[in-house]
């Protein structure tokens, strides 16, 4: 049986703050060595560059090593997964997941929040954007399940992972092992990371049959609805956070999912908290939430066709701004319309993730 989750969102006040994660742990509301996963945006470019996911990733890391038990090695092995890039009004903040004392929580049948991890096996840089990496991250996928304790695929609601990118050193060792990659240089990796990746989760989960490769980032009516894939320079396997719905464990949270069909889908967020279980009016208002949404998780993706809703739109076409930051941007101000809350997970490079143009919504309530 999976453990009970408590999990809090804390700002980040600074690149090299994890000073509300410590604040957690003096008062008692969580404890270090208890702490599982952490996902969370840094103010950063977003980019393969961007190295405040190195420097928030640190930060949290020494307080779970000096407030805790566990070992520098233990605590390397917690799956930290940054979003880089607090595009528009995006807040940096970070949202921590950790078990409690079982005999703290009073156990019921009604489904409550569970967390499951998992690392694949090493991705080579050869791997990204082929079949290979697809089954890696399937075979992951499966595992962080597992460990969750979850059996039915329609309990997962949120499947966060991080994986790497190309870089330059990657591919020259690729070519120096006599191997190729799907790209000779490192700019639009980071999508083909993130697309390959959510195939897997996708395959995992019965979404989709395994794909052919010349369907991998070309067809997009495969998709996953539950996948959130984030990749960069830190890692060289799938790091993987399956986060869903289990039953007789107890706990006082739930998560649940839903799609954006556009960047502008409001719908598509209220359904996710809906899913979660939070009853709401017809038409909702930030208001209607009170303190029971902890977070939502988004990712967006601008339409390969250059529109939204039937208007035409610059972004695919603007050399002096990535559409990355802009769509980010959009879908940013649309969820905290939504939340009365800067402070939510939006993140970019969504193909495969969601229905082309739009992309998947998970909300974790308190139940």
């Amino acid at each position: 049986m999976p453990a009970p989750i408590e999990v809090r969102k804390v700002p980040l006040h600074n690149v090299s703050d994890a000073s509300e994660l410590a604040k957690l742990i003096d008062e008692g509301v969580m404890e270090a060595d208890r702490v599982v996963a952490v996902i969370g945006k840094t103010e950063g470019n977003g980019g393969i560059n961007d190295y405040t996911r190195i420097i928030a990733d640190r930060a949290f890391r020494e307080v779970l090593l000096e407030k805790g038990s566990r070992s520098k090695e233990e605590v390397a092995e917690i799956p930290i997964v940054w979003s880089g890039g607090t595009d528009g009004v995006i807040s940096p903040h970070a949202t921590v997941f950790a078990t409690l004392p079982e005999d703290t929580v009073e156990k019921t049948d009604e489904p409550r929040l569970t967390v499951g991890y998992a690392m694949s096996d090493v991705l080579l840089p050869e791997d990204i954007g082929r079949v290979a990496m697809v089954e890696k991250v399937a075979e992951g996928v499966k595992r962080a399940m597992a460990a969750a304790g979850i059996t039915d695929p329609a309990d997962v609601h949120y499947v966060q992972t991080k994986t790497p990118l190309l870089t330059i050193d990657t591919i020259r060792d690729a070519r120096e092992r006599g191997q190729t990659t799907i790209l000779e240089e490192p700019h639009g990796s980071m999508d083909i990371s993130n697309g390959t990746t959510a195939l897997g989760i996708a395959v995992a989960l019965g979404e989709i049959e395994m794909p052919a490769q010349e369907q991998i980032m070309r067809d997009l009516s495969l998709y996953s609805s539950v996948a959130s894939c984030s990749s960069g320079v830190e890692l060289d396997r799938a790091q993987i956070v399956v986060v869903g719905n289990a039953r007789g464990h107890g706990g006082n949270y739930r998560v649940g999912h839903s799609v954006m069909k556009d960047a502008l889908d409001q719908d598509g967020i209220w359904n996710a908290i809906r899913d979660a279980g939070l009853e709401l009016p017809e038409r909702p208002h930030h208001t209607d939430l009170g303190d029971r949404l902890v977070n939502v998780f988004l990712k967006c993706e601008a339409s390969p066709d250059g529109k939204v809703r039937g208007r035409r739109n610059a972004m695919l076409d603007d050399s002096d701004v990535s559409w990355h930051r802009q769509i980010k941007a959009t879908v940013g101000g649309v969820t905290a319309s939504v939340t009365g809350d800067p402070a939510v997970f939006v993140s970019v490079a969504a193909v495969h993730q969601g229905p082309s143009g739009g992309g998947p919504v998970a909300a974790i309530v308190e139940a």
